[in-house]
């Protein structure tokens, strides 16, 4: 079905119109740009954001908490239904909103300016890029951001036009197995795998979520399923029954994970996405993998522009961040090059001498698959720096190296440099508890130098010293272990490594925890980690409770669902989320968190708080709760002070609604 767009100033007058108001005028006539933003749509908040118009952002979602950027805001509740009260609170003259938002319309038409948010194909993301800068002005970023998205897909595009007919794959995005859900026909996430080079499905409705019949299903045949997140063990599971089972992707067990922020946000990552989803449909024609190589002609590594970085060591010559593509898709890489050959102690590496350049290579996700070999990464690394292997030592990263920290302690006529990346979403793990897996590329990389020269020994003990630091860092953030998120908090990533440079200056012979190298290192590589951590996986110190129980892996719409299918009531999902934004009940929730991590449990304690709470949410519906609380939200799956928290909420809540049924 073919799709006409709308020329974008006529979707930018059809936009105002919505308005309930025109925007106030500023000077010479034009409108004025909003200055208390509050966005109820994560995909618009990314753009601004890639705007620069985050400091105007001053409300979101507790889903928007983890964008990389993000300001310090207030969070106004969940995507689905936000708290309108908090929203007033913020007095925004912009509120951002979707089609899930129309609850909205009665109260806040007439207080707040409203911006709707139309999702529909991959054109309406350029569209929406381009109002929302007419609307910040920030005409400028706009078309650049659009030039620069618009540059990567039509790369895409005609890498993967060269791809013959037969060699093109079906691919089905899989929204729900239970019943099969997908998107319609004129959904973005069909766009995505178009521009990937992919066949979805035409079923003839529209809409950004529809239901596939297993007549369908088998007649499309896909060769290709893919969902987000953690979900993709349990689609397999649900697909593994008759007439489902028998399609190809199922039976080669091609069923793939994305992370939910790329599959389900039609924003400024959509290159992204597009360039992972082409990647892994064709490793053959785009990364020259395996028996089906070709015919795409593949680029070889190609150096770019170089940006220098400020590093004033004795050590140094320069320290520069190298962009590149491999076999088309862009690298970038930490460059330092030093004024004469260095030794240094790597855990990648171990101890080298001899070395000119070092520094960090981050590889595109894309690319993943061809680093699998290290000594010819190693190699090929070299090769980009123009130095000889054995006069280089790199470390290597999944992490973007835009998360780049650095950091630098002084004391007297003592200074540090830490240089981090990070991210840990995908292997978070904690040491002595989860198991040696090989996971997605992660990976905390701290690089440490100085305006010393290190011993053998000094180097050594600050690799203990920079270890140390990350642990605590990520413990201050609370980052969870991707195998046991619920009970157990990580320690570092399956992929962690630290390069710890010799240096030139007055001798160094010990940089443990007692002397001031080893605090200056432990310093720098803290705050690295912190930092870099919120640049790449927008884990930050001080976030919602709501955040937290996600990445715990409790999903609070399904706990609202079983708790209505066993104790009855309504409308439960919205309910917790609008109380866990308010104390004492955001708290007493935190509170049961650090106790699980503690290993500290006290049934009887934390049945008294769960009942307490209970009656305080239940008001004038205190005499539905009996002397114990029933088990709504089946609770054998929860660490106990979690489950008897969450179970007494819940039964607060359903008890002011009326009596909890028995």
């Amino acid at each position: 079905m073919r799709r006409h767009q709308l020329p974008r100033g006529a979707v930018l007058a059809l936009l105002l119109l919505l308005l309930p108001w025109p925007l106030a005028a500023g000077e010479g006539g034009r409108a004025a740009a909003p200055q208390r933003i509050v966005s109820l749509v994560p995909a618009v908040t990314e753009m601004l954001l890639a705007l620069g118009g985050g400091e105007r952002v001053v409300g979101v979602t507790w889903h928007d908490e983890s964008l990389p950027g993000l300001p310090p805001t207030t969070v106004v509740g969940g995507f689905a239904a936000p708290s309108v009260d908090r929203i007033e609170a913020l007095a925004p003259d912009l509120l951002i909103t979707s089609s899930l938002h129309r609850h909205l319309e009665e109260r806040l038409t007439g207080t707040v300016k409203l911006w709707w948010h139309r999702p529909g194909g991959m054109a309406d993301i350029f569209a929406a890029i381009t109002e929302l800068g007419q609307l910040l002005g920030r005409e400028d970023a706009a078309r650049a951001l659009v030039a620069r998205l618009s540059a990567r897909l039509e790369r895409i595009s005609a890498r993967t036009a060269a791809i013959v007919p037969e060699r093109r794959v079906r691919v089905l995005r899989l929204m729900g197995a239970d019943p099969v859900m997908v998107p319609g026909d004129d959904s973005f996430q069909n766009d995505f795998i178009r521009a990937a080079g992919g066949i979805p499905p035409e079923l003839g409705r529209t809409g950004q979520i529809v239901p596939m019949t297993l007549e369908e299903w088998q007649a499309f045949n896909p060769q290709v399923v893919y969902g987000c997140g953690d979900d993709v063990e349990r689609l397999r599971q649900a697909l593994d029954r008759p007439g489902w089972r028998e399609v190809e992707a199922v039976r080669d067990n091609r069923i793939l994970t994305f992370p939910c922020e790329l599959t389900c946000r039609p924003s400024v990552r959509a290159a992204d996405f597009t360039e992972a989803l082409a990647a892994a449909l064709y490793p053959g024609e785009l990364l020259g993998l395996g028996s089906e190589a070709g015919p795409v002609p593949l680029a070889d590594d190609v150096p770019g522009a170089r940006t220098p970085l400020e590093l004033d060591l004795p050590c140094l010559r320069s320290a520069s961040l190298l962009d590149s593509t491999w076999r088309g898709f862009a690298n970038r890489t930490l460059v330092l090059e030093f004024n004469e050959p260095q030794r240094l102690l790597s855990t990648l590496d171990g101890p080298r001498q001899g070395i000119r350049v070092a520094g960090n290579h981050a590889l595109s996700p894309p690319t993943w698959k061809l680093a699998g070999n290290l000594e010819g990464l190693r190699r090929r690394t070299a090769e980009l720096v123009g130095q000889p292997r054995e006069e280089t030592s790199f470390l290597f990263t999944g992490a973007s190296m835009d998360s780049l920290s650095i950091q630098q302690y002084s004391y007297r006529d003592m200074r540090v440099v830490a240089l981090v990346t990070a991210g840990v979403r995908g292997n978070a793990m904690r040491a002595g508890s989860d198991e040696g897996s090989f996971y997605e590329p992660g990976t905390i990389n701290v690089i440490v130098l100085s305006n010393m020269h290190l011993s053998e020994r000094a180097m050594a003990r600050a690799i203990i010293s920079a270890t140390e630091a990350k642990s605590a860092a990520l413990a201050d953030l609370d980052v969870r272990s991707a195998s046991g998120p619920r009970e157990r908090q990580a320690t570092g990533t399956g992929t962690d490594n630290v390069l710890v440079i010799g240096g030139s200056g007055p001798a160094i012979d010990n940089s443990g925890g007692h002397t001031k190298m080893g605090e200056l290192v432990s310093k720098a590589v803290h705050d690295g980690v912190i930092e870099a951590v919120a640049r790449q996986s927008g884990i930050r110190p001080r976030r919602s409770v709501l955040a937290r129980l996600d990445e715990r892996r409790v999903r609070l719409g399904t706990l609202a669902t079983v708790a209505e299918e066993r104790c009855g009531g309504a409308g439960l999902g919205p309910s917790l989320e609008n109380i866990l934004l308010t104390s004492p009940y955001d708290g007493l929730v935190r509170t049961a968190l650090a106790a699980v991590d503690a290993g500290v449990y006290d049934a009887l304690l934390w049945r008294g708080l769960a009942h307490n709470a209970a009656l305080s949410l239940a008001g004038s519906g205190r005499g539905n709760i009996g002397q114990d609380l029933r088990d709504c939200v089946a609770g054998d799956a929860l660490p106990p002070p979690l489950a008897l928290t969450l179970n007494g909420l819940v039964n607060g809540i359903l008890a002011e609604q009326g009596p909890v049924t028995p």
